[in-house]
């Protein structure tokens, strides 16, 4: 080979070097994908087959039971509400084998109709045994519990319905489920979350979808949705959950139970896996869901002990106030049937208006109430604040899983680069911010409309854009604001305010479907619960109705305060739901659960009394 021959032949050899060196390359990425994906593949399998050993393990025991006793009639046991069962326990007129293995059964047979049930507490039948051992009875002596997947529980997987928690095996009971144990208390199952539970549907790659077990093409709602339908289908007298934006009380409303969002920290979260964390605007909080409030009530006080004080000294030791549960005084409650934010539906609007028609003619005192600069709240506080860091936390626990259809358009719009969030923020923000209020929000909020790009557009439905970790985020802003809230309830005099609850039950996939393709908030709809979460407050959920043909009727009329694609959704979404419950909402001022229980109790007992006399 002469010189000039060598000259030629050299880029082409430097070409074919490049090319092998490009298809090698992306021969590797693919097989590392591969073998990833492989990997997470192998975890779910192993997740999977855990659960079903302990569904398996769970039939062996019921019909062990079953065979010894063979006389046991488990409807009569099922039948009881929580305080009376409590008492026959008490009273050992009923034996907790025979409370256990009627849950336990019944537990099995809820979980094969709407598959709710994620594990096993395979402890519990030891625990049956220790409590025998206890000297005195506690609150909840043989009361069979539920608790919602990521509460943790040794030798458990708290898995969040992610992969990244597999394999993660609690090495201690997390405080809650101490104190419930000390009380007596038997946690026997776990249940379903949607994937990384910032959703109110209930689905996860996982463990699959949870059904409402009212009407399987209803979402049980979520987070705690395992917990809302497991409980609903009777398989549970008592859960726990855990509320950040309404995790608590949108499965309560969808399902048709009662349930309370305590104040942040009146107990105690120790022991909880969560994907987020460090949030400063929103507070997360774990509280009861059951059939009645009675049971609600009875579990506060078991709860609020002198146990769940020392475990967690976070915790401020404040006993339950039967004095200001007690008190028999007519309350002055403040309402509204339209937060601004978020048309309710007509159902949803019924509710309130019925509800409060009842409370007048009990001898309370209903006062219009107007929640102050909505719009802030909800948009500054709560979905900025919430994903202050652009979400980066939470899609740290995503890498490498398989994304759950339901939360996809989610993770999507949290995955954009910033260049981009900030074209559509200004692409949008004429589309999707048309304030029905725009007085209001003017007065309210003055710098809304002439957000910058980038920042997101501010008011409802707004883009989910970056949101840089900013001390305007923290502390002081909610604080701010809350001092405005509270001027407003103490200039009215109010006790509790009454409000919608988010319902009726959503149809199958639009929990997600309400998110959207172009980032609008997932929690716009959550607007009746979040607030709650940014003001710390306590509040629960009462079901007082179901949806009537006129609600339908009226429901093809529903334009929404925008007339924009999520409204639209939002009407779809409820479609179809005559017969199932309908909520409203109760909610009083910071470390005053016992005032908020006692008008949740007031509502319940309003309604009975309705009902009885038709």
């Amino acid at each position: 080979m002469n010189l000039e021959t060598l000259r030629e032949s050299l880029p082409v050899d430097g070409l074919h070097a490049s090319a092998a060196l490009a298809c090698g390359s992306v021969a590797a990425v693919v097989v590392w994908k591969w073998v990833l994906h492989r990997s997470v593949q192998r975890k779910m399998n192993e997740a999977r087959q855990w659960r079903d050993r302990s569904l398996k393990q769970m039939e062996r025991v019921v019909l062990k039971f079953k065979q010894k006793n063979p006389g046991v009639q488990k409807e009569c046991i099922l039948s009881l509400p929580l305080v009376k069962l409590a008492e026959k326990l008490q009273e050992e007129t009923l034996s907790p084998e025979c409370v256990l293995y009627a849950y336990i059964s019944q537990a099995l047979e809820v979980t094969q109709e709407v598959n709710c049930v994620t594990d096993f507490i395979h402890g519990c039948e030891e625990q049956l045994q220790d409590i025998k051992k206890q000297k005195e009875k506690g609150l909840l002596y043989g009361i069979p519990v539920s608790i919602k997947d990521h509460i943790g529980c040794k030798g458990h997987i708290s898995t969040c319905g992610l992969v990244h928690y597999l394999g993660k095996v609690e090495e201690d009971d997390s405080v809650i489920v101490k104190v419930l144990k000390k009380q007596g208390a038997i946690p026997f199952v776990k249940t379903n979350v949607p994937q990384s539970m910032i959703n109110y549907d209930c689905s996860n790659p996982i463990f699959g979808q949870t059904l409402n077990p009212l009407n399987h093409k209803k979402s049980p709602g979520g987070s705690s949705g395992g917990e809302g339908a497991l409980i609903t289908g009777g398989g549970s007298i008592l859960g726990f959950g855990t509320d950040v934006a309404g995790s608590i009380r949108l499965p309560s409303s969808f399902c048709g139970l009662c349930g309370l969002k305590p104040t942040g920290n009146r107990l105690s979260t120790l022991g909880l896996a969560s994907p987020i964390g460090g949030m400063k605007s929103v507070t997360a909080t774990i509280g009861p869901m059951a059939r009645d409030v009675d049971s609600l009530i009875l579990c506060m006080k078991a709860l609020l002990c002198d146990e769940l004080f020392h475990l967690d000294p976070s915790v401020p030791p404040i006993p339950f106030n039967e004095e200001l549960y007690n008190n028999s005084n007519p309350l002055r409650i403040g309402y509204y049937e339209d937060d601004g934010y978020f048309q309710p539906s007509p159902s949803m609007r019924r509710a309130v208006q019925e509800t409060k028609l009842l409370l007048q003619a009990a001898g309370h005192m209903l006062i219009p109430f107007v929640p102050p600069r909505l719009e802030y709240a909800v948009d500054e506080l709560f979905t900025r604040g919430l994903f202050s860091d652009g979400a980066a936390n939470l899609l740290d626990k995503f890498k490498g899983d398989i994304i759950d259809p339901n939360v996809k358009s989610q993770i999507s719009c949290y995955s954009i680069p910033i260049w981009l969030k900030k074209i559509l923020a200004f692409i949008l923000k004429p589309v999707c911010h048309k304030s029905p209020y725009p007085e209001r929000e003017a007065a309210g909020n003055p710098g809304a409309v002439a957000s910058p790009a980038g920042q997101a557009v501010t008011g409802p439905k707004e883009t989910v854009a970056p949101m840089a970790a900013k001390e305007e985020f923290g502390d002081l802003d909610r604080l701010t604001y809350r001092t405005e809230y509270i001027a407003e309830w103490r200039k009215l005099k109010l006790d509790v305010i009454l409000c919608p609850a988010l319902g009726p039950a959503f149809n199958e996939g639009y929990p997600g479907k309400l998110f959207g393709i172009i980032c609008v908030s997932v929690m716009s709809a959550t607007s009746y619960t979040n607030l709650y979460n940014v003001l710390n407050f306590p509040a629960g959920v009462v079901p007082v109705s179901t949806v009537i043909p006129a609600d339908d009727e009226e429901l093809k009329y529903f334009r929404g305060h925008y007339g924009d694609p999520w409204d639209k959704r939002f009407k779809k979404a409820v479609e179809g739901a005559v017969g199932l419950p309908v909520s409203v909402q109760c909610v009083a001022l910071s470390w005053q659960e016992e005032l908020c229980l006692r008008l949740m109790k007031e509502v319940e007992t309003v309604v009975h009394e309705k009902r009885t006399k038709i």
